[in-house]
């Protein structure tokens, strides 16, 4: 993907292709603010939301069928309820803390919460007003997701693979177009479909709803993606080395021969003060005393991360989770308003109680974090003074006084951390687990090695006895055996099954209320690389008009049509289908026989509400026959005097058998076009806020910029950028 500045052509970012997200891009499109870019991935079947400033993946997802087309639409209604939702907005911000940023020393994953402001979270969620990313693919996959991050809908009876698509901004009507290929047809069959919702069209009725709703899908979106990022950055900060401790151990029990346990060995070491001969090469030339120091340096600061991970960015995602969670559940009780939206209140109890679980485990790493600390560092401080007397170096006085305490706190140490599992050996390839912290990081289905200990825990014992507090809501349920991942990973999945449900709903509320067969697109025609594929949708926003732009090929001249139809299914548009013939428009003197010109139109584009852009040639191709650029103002297509003669539809056949019987109306433009001198133009994408054209060339290899709505036809600022093979 390239991002190139339109005024000098100048490249902000490209994204070239990598392995994560995919290597095949099928489809774009720009969030209504401008400020990101989706694109679908077919290879990988992942979308990603980017970063308009700097090539970052912002956020990205998969979804169940390649993308083919994407349409990202902004909710223009307003009402009394939406604006107050929208000033009310930010009550979450005032009752949380504010989420602290991720540390940058960790790898690039983080970099979407990294930065100090942390506003990357606000511009991902972008505008309070509702916006939505509806992605078409194959086989008649369409979902529509709120703020381009949460699917709100999954639309079902849709045949074919999309070709285009457009949701209205009142939310009432989808339009698609869609390539019906059968198997034992070699053509393709173009269809339109107006799948309107059902007459409550429940999406545009109850948008406030719809709109609350989604915003807090997103908020929580967003928040498994910070803890899923602070979970990288406490794996990151577990370093290897704090396996050395088990790795060497491990090693002495395979290379002794004497009959006495490691645990004895250290134990004799403790009490008498001297060390076999073989634990004292283990230690001396193994460990080594520098060693033994580096260790502890690592075990320390390593821990001391993990640990401030854990309670300053894990703990506060989690509560911030919880909190829109449990406002989730409050709207879900108001069944009047969103039951209709499958909105399931037993469904987010389950995924509380999945948090609460995870926080539990968030705890139990602190504890063991906090044990290990103390354990490591009074055991470090013990071994050290001993090697060193073993090399008969001079011990410090301070470091030589060991109280009773101090003692007992290593024997302990031993008894519990140094026995011997052989068991342990088989599943993990070594006899040790001294070190406790790692396993919680893991990504593994296994149980624990080394569980905590709750034997003699009053609450654990009050809870056993307890009848009727086992089976109680209240008390979220305790995975001891399982690492920190494994319950993170339980509860992605509680809180995406129970936000799937509003999606389904929703989706099987759409129904449809036309379809139209327009035309076959031959195998030969089909094999060129189409781009901005004709046939393409447009939604009026002031009159909710949808139109569509097609071509049909008619005695070698492929005649633009102009379908329209009011968005509001209930509602018919007088006129709604017209072919449009150009007539002469280029100077005579080009060439005498004038009146036999035909053109044929490449490709065309809404520019704004009232014109459309269109990409001519003539259809008897001549050498030096030039390509041309033209406005086509809808005024003059619907006239008045139009109205009598309306196209009775006949449903039983394609549009273009019966394109005989369409009303046609000859244009004729007269300074709205230029001619694209030596260049086999093909394509043309048009941006009518920033009055600009970009028109392509058929091998897409040459782009030209116009200026659209310039007085002076002398001073046309025309820039040009070509790109070599």
């Amino acid at each position: 993907v390239l991002l190139h500045r339109l005024a000098n052509f100048q490249r902000v970012w490209s994204l070239p292709p990598n392995e994560n997200t995919g290597k095949e891009v099928t489809a774009l499109a720009w969030r209504p603010d401008g400020k990101i870019l989706a694109f679908g991935l077919t290879d990988t079947k992942r979308i990603v939301l980017c970063d308009v400033e700097k090539p970052e993946s912002l956020h990205s997802f998969s979804v169940d069928s390649s993308i083919t087309y994407m349409h990202w639409m902004e909710v223009t209604e307003e009402s009394s309820v939406l604006t107050s939702f929208y000033n009310a907005e930010d009550e979450s911000n005032l009752l949380l803390p504010k989420l602290p940023a991720l540390p940058k020393n960790y790898s690039t994953t983080a970099k979407i919460f990294s930065e100090e402001k942390s506003d990357e979270i606000m511009k991902l969620l972008g505008d309070v007003r509702l916006n939505a990313l509806v992605l078409g693919g194959s086989s008649g996959f369409i979902e529509i997701y709120a703020y381009g991050m949460f699917k709100i809908a999954t639309v079902t009876g849709v045949a074919g693979s999309c070709r285009g698509l457009c949701l209205s901004s009142d939310l009432k009507s989808l339009s698609v177009i869609a390539e019906i290929r059968d198997s034992s047809d070699s053509e393709a069959e173009i269809t339109y479909f107006q799948a309107s919702k059902l007459d409550t069209s429940l999406l545009s009725s109850y948008l406030p709803e719809v709109t609350r709703m989604a915003r807090k899908f997103t908020h929580i979106s967003t928040l498994l993606q910070y803890i899923k990022l602070s979970l990288t950055c406490m794996c990151e900060a577990w370093e290897e080395i704090l396996m050395q401790m088990d790795s060497r151990l491990t090693k002495f029990v395979q290379e002794k021969n004497t009959t006495t346990s490691v645990q004895d060995e250290f134990m004799q070491l403790l009490l008498w003060g001297k060390a076999s001969l073989e634990l004292q090469a283990l230690l001396m030339n193994q460990l080594t005393v520098k060693g033994l120091k580096k260790l502890g340096q690592s075990i320390e600061s390593s821990y001391s991360s993990i640990q401030k991970l854990v309670i300053s960015h894990l703990q506060s995602g989690s509560e911030a989770l919880l909190y829109h969670l449990s406002e989730l559940k409050g709207m879900a009780l108001w069944k009047q308003k969103y039951e209709c939206l499958g909105l399931d209140a037993s469904g987010i109890e389950e995924a509380i109680t999945a948090v609460g679980s995870f926080i539990l485990k968030a705890n139990e790493l602190l504890q063991v974090i906090d044990s290990s600390m103390k354990n490591f560092k009074a055991f470090f401080r013990w071994l050290y003074v001993a090697m060193l007397r073993m090399s008969e170096d001079h011990v410090l006085p301070e470091l030589n006084k060991m109280t009773q305490k101090d003692i007992t706190f290593v024997a302990d140490f031993l008894t519990e951390h140094f026995n011997e599992a052989p068991e342990l050996y088989n599943r993990k390839g070594k006899y040790f687990n001294v070190e406790r912290v790692g396993q919680y990081l893991k990504d593994e289905d296994d149980d624990l090695v080394s569980p905590p200990n709750t034997e003699g825990n009053q609450w654990f014992n009050f809870l056993k006895n307890s009848t009727h507090l086992k089976e109680s809501p209240l008390l979220f349920p305790y995975y001891p055996e399982k690492s920190l991942h494994f319950v993170k990973r339980q509860m992605e999945g509680v809180i995406d099954r129970c936000l799937q449900k509003p999606a389904d709903v929703i989706g099987k509320s759409v129904h449809q209320a036309v379809c139209m067969s327009l035309y076959k697109i031959s195998q030969s025609e089909d094999s060129t690389p189409q781009l901005f594929k004709l046939p393409f949708l447009w939604n009026d926003k002031t009159s909710n008009i949808h139109y569509v732009l097609f071509t049909i090929l008619e005695n070698s001249i492929s005649k633009i049509h102009i379908l329209r139809r009011h968005t509001d299914t209930s509602r018919s548009v007088s006129n709604g289908i017209l072919a449009v013939d150009f007539g002469n428009f280029l100077n005579n003197s080009i060439n005498e026989s004038s009146d036999s010109r035909c053109y044929s139109c490449l490709d065309a584009h809404f520019y704004d509400d009232e014109t459309v852009t269109v990409v001519l040639k003539e259809s008897v191709e001549q050498e030096g026959k030039e390509r041309v650029l033209a406005q086509l103002p809808l005024s003059s297509v619907y006239t008045d005097e139009n109205q009598d003669r309306e196209f009775i539809w006949d449903s039983t056949k394609r549009l273009d058998e019966q394109s005989g019987e369409i009303c046609t109306r000859t244009v004729v433009l007269e300074n709205q076009w230029r001619v694209l001198e030596n260049m086999k133009a093909q394509y043309v994408s048009v941006n009518g806020i920033r009055k600009v054209s970009c028109v392509l060339s058929s091998n897409l290899r040459h782009v030209r910029v116009f200026e659209m709505d310039v007085e002076d036809d002398g001073e046309v600022e025309e820039e040009e950028e070509e790109e070599t093979t």
